[in-house]
């Protein structure tokens, strides 16, 4: 995933209603910035904390919020993606360029695809007729600035009952016999493993043992991120212990 013009340094001022944010310009102007992403950002944003941050510019002069929040710089020198509007994207031409060994994209990939009452963010095969289907998530929860560099990178970082839900039609696919795959997208440079948060979401980590043990595959990649490009670089370990 290149990025033209290359992301653009800044400094995070702080984060508020949710989707905003203030940032600082390299020669001191503060704008506000669009910052998509639904979660509490747990440990990305250091309440009372100015950080290291990367922007980029849609060009559009008409956009209210004309640029949004990349990537901010986390505790112990990591980088974390926040930008879960990219996720998608990311796994979707890992996948297509057949980086991602379990997951063949010879019958194509798909996005945005209905099973019963959910829909999956991606599919391999034929929309009509798709043969795998997968559960793309943005993991980004790692320690916290008081923690060891433990380099566990954990999913969710709120209670999340549409997460929930998404792993209950996981295990309906199987059920069907048809493949199904949660694949965590972990922005977090300092990843070496990713499981479940389970001291934020019990229910969510319950049900993703339950998950694998139907037989829901759980993958998890970690992301390369500079201000040229993102990329999913490297497979880490998914720990359910």
């Amino acid at each position: 995933m290149k990025f033209e013009p290359p992301l653009q340094a800044v400094t995070l001022l702080r984060r508020y209603k949710r989707f905003l944010a203030d940032v600082r310009l390299a020669d001191g102007e503060e704008i506000t910035v669009h910052c998509p992403n639904t979660g509490s950002m747990k440990y990305c944003v250091l309440p009372g904390v100015e950080q290291p941050a990367l922007i980029s510019d849609s060009g559009n002069p008409k956009r209210k919020y004309r640029h949004t929040l990349e990537a901010v710089r986390v505790a112990h020198g990591h980088w974390a993606g926040v930008n879960t509007g990219r996720t998608n994207g990311l796994v979707a031409e890992a996948v297509l360029a057949g980086r991602v060994p379990e997951l063949d994209p010879g019958d194509g990939v798909e996005r945005e695809v209905v099973f019963g009452d959910s829909r999956f963010d991606l599919a391999l095969g034929a929309r009509a007729a798709p043969h795998t289907y997968i559960e793309v998530k943005n993991v980004t929860l790692g320690p916290g600035p008081d923690d060891p560099d433990h380099g566990e990178i954990r999913f969710p970082d709120s209670v999340t009952e549409r997460g929930q839900k998404h792993l209950r039609s996981l295990m309906a696919v199987v059920r069907g016999g048809g493949r199904a795959v949660l694949f965590f997208c972990v922005q977090h440079s300092g990843a070496r493993q990713a499981g479940p948060a389970d001291h934020i979401d019990a229910r969510y980590g319950q049900l993703l043992r339950e998950a694998a043990a139907a037989g829901v595959e759980v993958l998890a990649w970690r992301t390369r991120m500079a201000p040229d490009g993102f990329e999913l670089d490297a497979p880490v370990p998914v720990t359910l212990d």
